[in-house]
């Protein structure tokens, strides 16, 4: 507790305004940017100086300066003083200021668990109907987006609590296209297709798939993201959300199911480098390394959107490699096109008038934009224009956001940490070693049912 109050203050003395950050796109220039929405903004907000408003958040680093180069425009436009913070405890310590009743103006989360809690305590302002609307309205699949953004308060009654702004996908497969153009190999279009493809690379010879666990005291959480994206592929996303929440059990036939069908692909010595018994003992952040082999030690490998970071060096995404969404089935085309992602979501901590703007700041295209056109940025948000992102990879990553027709938040993160980030790690692990979906199952819905 000592160490997270000592944090708070050195972040008070090293948070800075983002004021004094210079504009790195110049207001009315480059037609990528909808800078008529600035201005809009501008008109409407810029009489507000003299004002303040506090946010807290988890990026740091350059996550940190990308996103004080965005709030240098808020500022830019409305004369607000913002002033923005962050900690490597962030989840901690803005259960101790709320708690403390010392909070930020606007906090800005990853955990919509944690977000639940706060909510469920009074500790959070619901941001009101308008921006539910706003959100039905403006995000591609935006019933998806207020359903993640409702919460209970303190009396039981639901919400919308949190605006969802800079999300990450984790429905891709990667591949090396020169490795497919070799091969005669076509990226598929349906869930059957990619199985058929997976059968024929095993009967050329080759590998389909690298797989790996491996991660520490987090080893399992790989196979987590596969059942989930499964779930949402085999089954309506209200069994998904059911599932997330324990309305019904994990061992579930819908749930088996979903377990089940990782398994046909990962519990295949044809299917994966180096043979089941690699799958558990194979770090995560090494198995993508066998796309690059020569000759290939496979030729797929399913991960989000930060993997790249594990390539070889000098690699370049949409050259030397490549992904694919992960596609639905031609067989359940009713379930459309369900993608499975992550992303922070920003909540009002302290009703005041210079925080309601910055929320009306986030409704507008150059708030997306602006990000878009730097790095690591991707949203749902139909009216940002496509044009301004950064390079072909992301602009690609947008699309499929913008495609989705159901998007759903990773459904680990939404569990209680010990079955989240404990029993489902380690049950999936155990799935891999040769225990049944079943019994894996029956293991989790005994861990849960503990907790009550």
């Amino acid at each position: 507790m000592k160490r997270l109050l000592l944090t708070a203050a050195a972040m008070a003395l090293l948070a800075g305004s983002a004021g004094a950050a210079e504009l790195k796109f110049k207001p009315g220039e480059d037609a990528k940017f909808n800078w008529a929405s600035f201005e809009e903004f501008k008109k409407a907000h810029g009489g507000s100086s003299g004002q303040s408003v506090t946010i807290f958040g988890p990026w740091r680093g350059e996550d940190q300066a990308l996103f004080e180069s965005i709030l240098a425009y808020f500022e830019d436009a409305t004369g607000i003083d913002v002033k923005y913070s962050s900690s490597e405890n962030y989840e901690q310590q803005i259960v101790i200021d709320t708690q403390a009743g010392s909070p930020p103006d606007i906090a800005i989360l990853p955990q919509p668990g944690l977000i639940a809690d706060l909510a469920s305590k009074g500790h959070l302002v619901p941001l009101g109907d308008d921006v539910k609307n706003w959100l039905l309205e403006n995000y591609s699949a935006g019933q998806s987006w207020v359903d993640l953004a409702t919460y209970k308060g303190k009396d039981g009654t639901p919400a919308v609590y949190g605006f969802p702004y800079k999300i990450d996908v984790k429905s891709l497969v990667w591949y090396v296209p020169e490795n497919f153009e070799d091969a005669g190999y076509e990226v598929p279009k349906t869930m059957e297709e990619l199985k058929a493809l997976t059968e024929k690379i095993a009967a050329d010879g080759g590998t389909p798939w690298c797989i790996g666990l491996g991660s520490g005291g987090a080893t399992g959480w790989p196979a987590t993201d596969w059942v989930e994206d499964l779930m949402l592929r085999t089954q309506p996303a209200d069994v998904y959300d059911k599932w997330v929440s324990n309305e019904i059990k994990f061992d579930d036939p819908a749930v088996l199911g979903a377990i089940d069908e990782f398994g046909w692909f990962a519990k295949n010595d044809k299917f994966v480098d180096g043979g089941v018994a690699a799958v558990s003992s194979t770090d995560f952040r090494d198995s993508p390394k066998g796309l690059f082999a020569s000759p290939p030690k496979c030729y797929l490998h399913h991960q989000a959107s930060f993997i790249p970071s594990f390539f070889p060096e000098g690699t370049v995404v949409g050259e030397d490699a490549d992904f694919f969404y992960m596609p639905p089935y031609e067989s359940k085309k009713d379930l459309g096109n369900p993608v499975l992602g992550a992303g922070t979501l920003a909540i009002l901590t302290k009703d005041t008038p210079a925080a309601r703007v910055f929320f009306e700041f986030l409704k507008t295209p150059i708030a997306h934009e602006l990000w878009m056109a730097q790095s690591s940025f991707l949203t749902p948000y139909k009216a940002a224009n496509k044009e301004a992102y950064a390079n072909a990879p992301m602009a690609k990553q947008g699309e499929i956001l913008l495609n989705a027709t159901t998007f759903r938040f990773d459904g680990s993160d939404l569990m209680p940490g010990k079955i989240g980030a404990g029993a489902f790690w380690t049950g999936m692990v155990d799935f891999t070693g040769g225990k049944s979906s079943a019994d894996v199952a029956a293991g989790v819905q005994k861990v849960w049912d503990s907790l009550k």
